[in-house]
């Protein structure tokens, strides 16, 4: 896991600072989970004062020299397709690069030129025509679900349908084809591996679970699988938390599915595109956050800081923890062993009295949080 926000979040943003979209996400943590474009996503992210977590679920593995791929490339030139699904640029680009290095692929080309070619999203579009090809359809919401059914619609019986994988097969498109009549070539292109280092993963999956991650984002569903498989018999505490205070941020429809099959809530850009998901992040954080007047202060929990009478305000876990759950019921005393539950494990009840210490010199405002005598502590109301 790499921890991209450097040596500067403690540092007090003024509210003037805090109002400019740069800081639109200063406060909150954001895991990313893709490897493929990472920095760029991560990048964005920062660009909004996010501080960004990276942990890559999967790598992809290009296998040009594949005895799969070639297999189903002479395929499809012994059996032409009539219907070519182009899933992505990647998996397109290194289709036709893969033939180049075995002679195939201006036959290749021919073929796929001779067919009705459909592109899933506005990536694999651009890759046909980069490749003087010529696409005929695309789906709306770029989902598989679309183009089965307008396949269906068109009338596949006794066609050929070439579809080329996003990374692994898709068992359950193949079978709805071929009930349609269809025969189906799988185009494996790249397939997906396990990260060479899988301690980042499972760092980002305890994080998830003790909730010190504010978001966590997707680009592919085979990196969701990844995630709740490396959270093995505590993946009843990840997916509590996704479905509960961390914000899950999906690229599109079908990274988004297998989530939704764990009754999981995404969130997900109208289009597919990096920007567009930042900018639903954007928009969906703040509307989580915690407000409260308190002894005449406004104080708005955001992720790791407090926003106090307009500044940002870094907290450390441990304060941060203290401070969210006297804010949960604010007027309410807190017994010292009651907040000790929410501090990281192994803690005692000193480590409270120094959590709550450290809360009051961060947020900087007298009165916020107060002393009950021999009963704990309390936001005042």
């Amino acid at each position: 896991m790499t921890d991209r926000a450097g040596g500067s979040r403690r540092t007090v943003i003024t509210a003037a600072a805090l109002a400019e979209p740069t800081a639109s996400l200063s406060g909150y943590t954001v895991g990313v989970t893709a490897d493929r474009r990472r920095d760029e996503l991560a990048g964005l992210l920062e660009s909004r004062g996010a501080r960004v977590v990276l942990a890559p679920a999967l790598r992809i593995v290009p296998i040009a020299d594949d005895a799969e791929l070639k297999a189903a490339t002479r395929a499809c030139l012994d059996h032409p397709p009539d219907i070519v699904l182009v899933n992505t640029g990647i998996g397109m680009r290194g289709w036709l690069e893969a033939a180049e290095g075995w002679g195939l692929a201006e036959p290749l080309r021919a073929a796929l030129a001779r067919a009705y070619l459909v592109a899933r999203g506005p990536k694999a579009r651009a890759a046909i025509r980069s490749a003087g090809l010529h696409d005929q359809w695309s789906p709306e919401g770029e989902s598989y679900e679309e183009v089965v059914d307008h396949l269906k619609a068109r009338g596949i019986a006794g066609l050929t349908v070439a579809l080329q994988l996003h990374g692994e097969s898709q068992p359950e498109y193949t079978e709805a084809l071929e009930a349609a009549g269809a025969r189906v070539i799988e185009v494996p292109v790249y397939r997906w591996a396990a990260p060479t280092d899988p301690a980042p993963l499972h760092r980002l999956v305890d994080l998830i679970t003790g909730q010190l991650v504010d978001a966590v984002t997707f680009t592919s569903a085979a990196a969701v699988t990844a995630l709740l498989r490396a959270a093995g018999p505590g993946a009843d505490g990840l997916l509590d938390a996704l479905r509960t205070n961390v914000l899950v941020a999906c690229v599109g429809p079908v990274t988004a599915a297998p989530l939704k099959r764990h009754d999981i809530p995404v969130a997900a850009p109208a289009r597919a595109r990096l920007s567009a998901l930042v900018r639903t992040i954007v928009e969906e954080l703040p509307k989580r956050a915690v407000s409260l007047e308190v002894a005449g202060h406004s104080l708005t929990l955001r992720g790791h800081a407090a926003v106090v009478d307009g500044d940002l305000r870094p907290l450390a876990p441990a304060p941060m923890a203290v401070l969210r759950a006297l804010a949960a019921t604010p007027g309410r005393v807190l017994s010292r062993a009651a907040l000790l539950h929410a501090l990281p494990r192994g803690a005692d009840e000193h480590a409270v009295e120094m959590a709550v210490a450290r809360l009051r010199a961060g947020l900087g405002a007298p009165g916020v949080v107060q002393t009950v005598v021999k009963r704990g502590y309390r936001l005042p109301n």
